[in-house]
């Protein structure tokens, strides 16, 4: 999957948490939005916060995708919230191959 056909895939499955996102999905999604928020953020803060809010529904619901892949529940991200050890689990869980047989 290409940069591109990954922007547009999270696009169209905006708030979408059924389904599996494979790696490159994922992570060209994550440069995407960390790059448009760093472009932004030196633009003007409310454009950043603004398309940060813009894409946080997106976010969500391709990391669901992403753990769905590895044959994880979409509520583990919740994890996340851990102060770094959640941080550090999330990223371990979204470098994982995809697991085949899946229940998702």
């Amino acid at each position: 999957m290409t940069f591109v056909e990954s922007i547009s895939t999270c696009f169209s499955k905006y708030a979408d948490f059924n389904g599996r996102a494979q790696r490159p999905e994922f992570w060209w999604w994550v440069l995407f939005v960390f790059l448009v928020n760093v472009i932004t953020g030196m633009i003007s803060p409310l454009i950043s916060t603004l398309f940060s809010l813009a894409t946080l529904l997106p976010c969500i619901a391709v990391t669901a995708r992403r753990l769905h892949d590895i044959n994880r529940s979409g509520w583990w991200q919740l994890i996340g919230l851990i102060p770094l050890i959640g941080l550090l689990v999330m990223i371990y869980w979204c470098v994982q191959e995809g697991k085949e047989p899946n229940q998702y």
